[in-house]
């Protein structure tokens, strides 16, 4: 990989990404690094994201599954769109 990635996804199939850098802006353009098929994807992050939390890499609809690191960690509250932080303002647990 040559470019530094912004966020790192698992699988193609996961819905969100994990933000690995600080200082991440509305309007940058990021890197992805999609970890298990090994290439990098771009586009725009639409919020200020901090590191260590979950942006959507894809569009989402309201009440979907949400897939990180192949595993389901929620659902959506509120459609979601690709570059959006995805936080507890828009996805719940499935617990409860």
């Amino acid at each position: 990989m040559s470019e530094t990635p912004h966020f790192v996804v698992h699988d193609e199939g996961d819905s969100v990404g994990v933000v690995v850098v600080e200082g991440v802006k509305a309007g940058q353009d990021l890197v992805g690094w999609i970890m298990d098929q090994d290439r990098t994807i771009h586009f725009t992050v639409k919020d200020d994201i901090p590191i260590g939390h979950k942006l959507a890499i894809r569009d989402i609809e309201a009440d979907s599954t949400v897939i990180k690191y192949s595993v389901d960690i929620g659902r959506t509250i509120a459609p979601i769109a690709q570059g959006e932080h995805l936080h507890v303002h828009n996805t719940k647990t499935k617990r409860w």
